[in-house]
Formats: C-alpha cells, sequence, structure tokens
C-alpha cells in the first residue's frame, strides 16, 4: 500500500472513530436528560399534590367562616322578625283598645243626636209660636203707626243707607290717609336713596342746530353760484339749511337728530376746510356719516358697560347708540334712559327684585324713540315690537308697553321702570318747556278744576305741579271733598299730557261768626 492509500484509510476510520463517539455522547446525553425530565416531573407532582392539598384546606377554612356568618345573619334576621312580631302584637292591641272606645264614643254620639233632634223639633215649633206673635205684632204696629210693612222697611233702608254713606266715607277717609302716610314715608325714603346714589349731569338740546359762521361772507360760499352748494348740501344731507339776517350763523333744521348732526359736522369741516364745492360736499358728508356712526355705536357699548348689561343684540346697541342724538323737551334721550335704568335698579335691590333685569327694563323703556322719526307709530308700540323681534324678557317688553299706561302693569319691575321715568322727566332741570304750552297746560288745569259744581276758584301752583281748589262750604261737606278730588284727579289723567306728577289739594273752610251783647 502506497502512503496515499493508507493515508484515506486512516482518515475513513478517524471518521468512523468520531462518529461512534458523537454518537455515544448524544445516547449520554439523552439519557441524562431523560432522568432529568423525570426528575421535574416527580417534583411537579409533589407540588401539585401539596397545592391540591393547600387548596382544600382553605376551601374548608372558608367553608367554615361562611357557615358562621351565614348563622349570625340567620340568628339576627330572627330576632328582628321577633321584635316585629312583639310590635305588632302591641298595635293589635291598641287597635282593639281604640275600637273598644270608638264603639263607645259612637254609642255616646247617637244618643246626643236623639237628644240633639228632639231638641230641633222643640226649636222648630217655638219658631213657629215666634212667627205668629211676630205677625201680630207687626198687624198692632201697622195700625198704631200708619205705615205698611214695606214703607217701613224703604223708610229704614233710606236712612241706614245715608248712614252707612257717611260711614263708608269715614272709613274710606282714614283708610287713605293710612295708606298715603305708609306708602308716602316708604316711596320718599326709596326715592330719596335712589337720587342720593345716583347723579348724572343733563344736555339740552333742541330739534334745530346752529353753526357759528367766521364772516358774513361765509354765508354767501356755503349758498354757492345759483345756489348749487346749498342744494349740494341739502341733498346728500336730508336736512334745510336756513340762511337768514342772524348774523354769523346758519341754522340747520330737520326732525332727524341723526341727519341733523351728520349736517352740523359736515357744514364745520367745510367751513374749516375753505373747498366749498359739490364734490367736496359729498366727501366730508360722508366722513360725518362715518363719525356719527361711530359715535352711535360708542355711545351704545358705553351706556351698556355702565349698567353692566350683557348679552346685548349688536340691533340692540345700535339703537340705545342712537338715542345719544334724540332729545325729548330738551333732554337726552339717552341720559335719561341711563337714569332710568339707574334708579330702577336702585329701587330693585330695595324690594328684592332682579337689579339687571331692572337695569335693562329701564335702559330699553323708549327704545322706540330711536326710530320713531323713521317708521310710522308710538316710540311705545315700535319699543314693544323691536324687544320682542330680538328675544327680550317679557318683564322688559311689558315695562316698554305701560311705562305710559298703554298696558297694565305686570309684576313688579314694570311699575319701578314707570315710577323711574316720572322722576327723572320731572326732577328741576331735566326738561325744557316752551312758555306757551307752560301756559296753555296750567289754564287747562284751572279750566278742570272750575268745572265742578260748588268749587269757588282753582290755582295751578308748583309749576303745574300742585293744583289747589277752593270749595264753597255750604254746598260740599268734607267727605264730599275727597270725591272731587279723585274726580278731578281722574280727568287730569284723562284730558291732558304732562311730565312727572301733578298734586290736587282741595281746600273747605268754615267761618263761624257771631256778635256778643
Amino acid at each position: 500500500m502506497d502512503f496515499t492509500t493508507m493515508t484515506i484509510v486512516g482518515f475513513i476510520v478517524a471518521f468512523i472513530l468520531g462518529a461512534l463517539f458523537l454518537f455515544a455522547l448524544q445516547h449520554f446525553s439523552i439519557i441524562k436528560a431523560n432522568t432529568k425530565a423525570n426528575e421535574i416531573v416527580d417534583e411537579a407532582n409533589k407540588k401539585a399534590i401539596d397545592i391540591e392539598k393547600h387548596a382544600i384546606l382553605n376551601a374548608k377554612t372558608l367553608e367554615h367562616e361562611y357557615k358562621i356568618e351565614a348563622e349570625q345573619d340567620i340568628k339576627a334576621r330572627r330576632q328582628e322578625i321577633n321584635e316585629l312580631e312583639a310590635t305588632l302584637t302591641k298595635k293589635e292591641q291598641s287597635i282593639d283598645k281604640r275600637e273598644l272606645l270608638i264603639s263607645g264614643r259612637q254609642e255616646i254620639l247617637m244618643s246626643k243626636e236623639n237628644e240633639l233632634e228632639k231638641k230641633l223639633d222643640k226649636l222648630k215649633k217655638d219658631e213657629e209660636e215666634i212667627e205668629l206673635k211676630k205677625e201680630e205684632q207687626i198687624t198692632l204696629l201697622e195700625g198704631i203707626s200708619g205705615f205698611s210693612k214695606q214703607e217701613a222697611k224703604n223708610e229704614l233702608i233710606v236712612l241706614v243707607k245715608a248712614q252707612i254713606e257717611n260711614e263708608v266715607s269715614a272709613m274710606i277717609k282714614e283708610a287713605e290717609e293710612e295708606a298715603k302716610e305708609k306708602s308716602e314715608e316708604t316711596a320718599k325714603n326709596l326715592v330719596t336713596m335712589a337720587i342720593q346714589r345716583y347723579s348724572a349731569d343733563q344736555a339740552s338740546d333742541r330739534t334745530i342746530a346752529t353753526v357759528s359762521l367766521p364772516s358774513e361772507d361765509m354765508k354767501g360760499r356755503i349758498i354757492g353760484r345759483e345756489g348749487r352748494n346749498i342744494r349740494a348740501i341739502e341733498a346728500a344731507t336730508g336736512v334745510d339749511l336756513i340762511i337768514d339776517d342772524t348774523p354769523e350763523a346758519i341754522t340747520v333744521s330737520c326732525f332727524d337728530p341723526i341727519r341733523r348732526e351728520i349736517a352740523r359736522q359736515a357744514l364745520d369741516s367745510l367751513i374749516q376746510d375753505g373747498r366749498i364745492q359739490p364734490t367736496r360736499i359729498e366727501e366730508l358728508v360722508k366722513k360725518a356719516k362715518d363719525n356719527v356712526n361711530k359715535t352711535i355705536k360708542e355711545a351704545g357699548e358705553e351706556a351698556i358697560f355702565e349698567l353692566g348689561l350683557t348679552k346685548v343684540p349688536k340691533e340692540m346697541v345700535q339703537l340705545i347708540g342712537k338715542l345719544h342724538y334724540r332729545t325729548s323737551y330738551g333732554q337726552s334721550a339717552l341720559k335719561h334712559s341711563m337714569e332710568v335704568a339707574f334708579i330702577t335698579g336702585m329701587l330693585a335691590v330695595e324690594i328684592g327684585e332682579n337689579e339687571m333685569l331692572a337695569r335693562r327694563a329701564g335702559l330699553l323703556h323708549d327704545i322706540g324713540k330711536a326710530i320713531d322719526f323713521e317708521q310710522e307709530g308710538s316710540h311705545v308700540e315700535l319699543g314693544a315690537k323691536f324687544a320682542k323681534k330680538y328675544g327680550e324678557n317679557e318683564v322688559v317688553i311689558n315695562a316698554i308697553e305701560s311705562h305710559h299706561g298703554n298696558k297694565p302693569a305686570v309684576g313688579i319691575i314694570p311699575v319701578l321702570v314707570a315710577a323711574a321715568d316720572a322722576l327723572s322727566a320731572s326732577r328741576p332741570g331735566a326738561r325744557m318747556e316752551s312758555l306757551e304750552n307752560y301756559i296753555q297746560r296750567l289754564e287747562k288745569l284751572e279750566e278742570i278744576g272750575n268745572d265742578f259744581a260748588g268749587v269757588e276758584s282753582c290755582y295751578a301752583l308748583q309749576a303745574g305741579r300742585e293744583i289747589r281748589v277752593i270749595v264753597k262750604p255750604d254746598e260740599i261737606d268734607d267727605l264730599t271733598c275727597f270725591k272731587l278730588a279723585r274726580d278731578i284727579k281722574s280727568r287730569i289723567e284723562n284730558e291732558l299730557t304732562y311730565p312727572g306728577q301733578i298734586k290736587i289739594s282741595v281746600v273747605r273752610e268754615t267761618k263761624a261768626n257771631e256778635v256778643a251783647k
């Protein structure tokens, strides 16, 4: 054999020996693994047996505990049942006793009922005898007096009626005086408190505005060639310009206060600018409109902020701002509405009503005045319609409708709004009134007072806030004076329109003269 063959044979032998070694090693590992597995299985079986024993022990322990608890619960329930049975037994005994008592009382009542029936029978017989005797007495009296029963009854009714009327008049007088004293004292305290807590400036305005001119020559420039400038201004603003002999002044006249303000601002700007021509007029009028709209928005927002109101629609804010340029008897409608709102809120707090709702009603009570110069209808109707459109509270709507007596007030807040409205309008310095209207109102007051029978004279005092009626003492007695005052009050309320309140004083004076000799 050569070297190569020996090498190959050696290699094969080595390979076979190695394979045998690996097989033996693998077989030994398998035997060892089986032994280990058997040990693990045995240990697991032991642990399972221990766990099973432990679980059985725990189950028996829990079963014993539950059994003890169930026995205790059953024992407690049995005790409760026994107590309830004892209570029911006592109640049954008590009911039996009451039944016995009731039975005894029924017997007593039946006996008393029988006695009452006997007495009633006796009373009926007595009444019949009394009626017979009464008829005999009436016949005897009719013969003595010469009056029949009906005639005497009528005469008695007349006398009693006259006496009752006097007593009722006296009672009405006493009740009115007592109620008046209490109500006046309470009202004065509330109103005085509200006035002391609220103070506001009032600015007067008119239905016309005056624009000052630097010189008389400016009038000609404003008129323009053949009046084209003044026509352009009037067409752009919708107002009437009055150029008369008033030195260095032009009057702007328009029922719409917003147009009047736009025209006034535009004229001021034109005078300062100096370039007065149609094109420039249109530019400045547009600028004035923007300024006025901005002022309206700011005025509305400022009023709402000062009053602390919330959830006010934008359209409502715009209308509130328009009141800034609206006046009534020279009184600013916005300032008046804010004053009414503050006073109403203060009065509401004092009597336990909703302050914010009262303020809202006070602010919006005259909201119709912001559009009554644009649409047909009274400011009350327009204001109520607008408030309903934007979902205002029913209390606010009723305050708008009732503050001038168009509808009855529902609730306390509308009454407070009407009172605050009268207070704000009638206080000194709040409003202006022309001399002619003032005199006519005083004359009408005196005329109404003199129209009544038994009135000797009538005088209007306190700038029309009071009328004093002097009556003839031989024609009108003291009690009739109160009726006369109420009648005069009713006529004034029905026939006159006036701010605030009017006091009616009826005076009756009796003089007794004798001469001692």
